[in-house]
């Protein structure tokens, strides 16, 4: 799939392939299967992740999405196979993904004492999934990388997020998604302050491998700030000079460094820096990333423009006359 530029994209405005983040065919196939209720269709997909991390956890994040609702079906599959870690973590991260569905807003809560209840029931309700694949395959940091969305969703004190996070890191320092998770749990939107979030992410890039999408988190970080003091009547710009500035040294330093086969997060990444740059006016680069997702959006960073992702996502592509074919 190939993306050009053209006088008349505002017409016809970008193909946008909803909440579907990646370059994997086969991961494709698989949601789409899932969704139509086939759930055996993610068991050979999963048992291939288990050498790769980063694979792994973008799956199963992906599949446990296209999941929700059918829970019951991966409890039915493992009353068959009860020690195959991968649909006990696939399991756990589906539960997650359905208590996030039905927790109420903070503004309702008082008026939803049960909705609240039943959330945080849910959202428990992944723990034991997810404790046992990770007994099941001690060396996996995924388990724990889902652990951490679990202690954010469930507000859990700082010591319980930062336990959960060295038991991740050790196992898997570059781990991209973990990383997010832990820059959330850093961040002033969830408890944290900026320094001590922006801190962590630029630690990171520092020490990023070659060809990992991490500078990413330089972006990411930069929106979590803004967005904990926006609100829906502010005006202006989202970033100052020197936070623009930080973009472009952090863009510049993943593009040196994307030698061989993309990240399994490249598209997650070209998201965060085309928001960044869109949002920033500079439109040669926003152009550039905002070309290479192929149309596919991540739900970081647009939902913090507000409204839905899909809608702001095609905005700035049409904005950047950028459309797929």
């Amino acid at each position: 799939m190939g993306v050009i530029e053209v006088d008349r994209a505002r017409a016809r405005g970008p193909r946008v392939i909803p909440d579907r983040p990646w370059a994997d065919i086969m991961l494709d196939e698989a949601v789409l299967a899932v969704q139509r209720r086939n759930v055996e269709a993610a068991i050979p997909l999963l048992a291939a992740t288990r050498g790769d991390p980063e694979v792994r956890a973008l799956r199963i994040e992906a599949l446990s999405r296209a999941a929700v609702g059918m829970s019951r079906g991966i409890e039915s599959l493992i009353a068959r196979d009860q020690a195959n870690p991968d649909l006990w973590l696939w399991l756990g991260r589906t539960r997650i993904e359905e208590a996030f569905e039905i927790k109420p807003e903070v503004k309702a809560r008082a008026v939803q004492a049960r909705r609240l209840e039943a959330y945080h029931s849910a959202m428990e309700s992944a723990r034991q999934p997810l404790v046992t694949a990770a007994g099941l395959m001690p060396a996996d940091p995924v388990p724990w990388e889902s652990m951490l969305w679990l202690a954010v969703g469930l507000e859990r004190p700082r010591s319980d997020k930062d336990s959960v996070w060295y038991e991740c890191a050790r196992r898997w320092p570059t781990l991209y998604p973990a990383n997010v998770a832990r820059l959330i749990t850093l961040s002033p939107g969830w408890g944290g302050t900026a320094t001590e979030m922006l801190e962590f992410a630029r630690t990171v890039v520092a020490k990023a491998p070659e060809g990992s999408p991490l500078p990413a988190l330089i972006p990411l970080a930069h929106f979590e700030n803004v967005a904990a003091e926006r609100t829906p009547m502010s005006r202006g710009g989202w970033f100052g000079f020197d936070a623009q500035r930080e973009i472009v040294a952090a863009a510049g330093q993943w593009s040196q460094r994307r030698i061989g086969p993309a990240h399994p997060r490249s598209i997650e990444a070209h998201n965060a820096f085309g928001a960044a740059f869109f949002l920033s006016d500079l439109r040669r680069p926003a152009r550039g990333h905002l070309t290479r997702t192929g149309g596919r959006f991540s739900r970081l960073p647009w939902s913090h423009l507000g409204g839905e992702p899909e809608n702001q996502f095609q905005r700035a592509c049409n904005k950047l006359n950028v459309i797929t074919n």
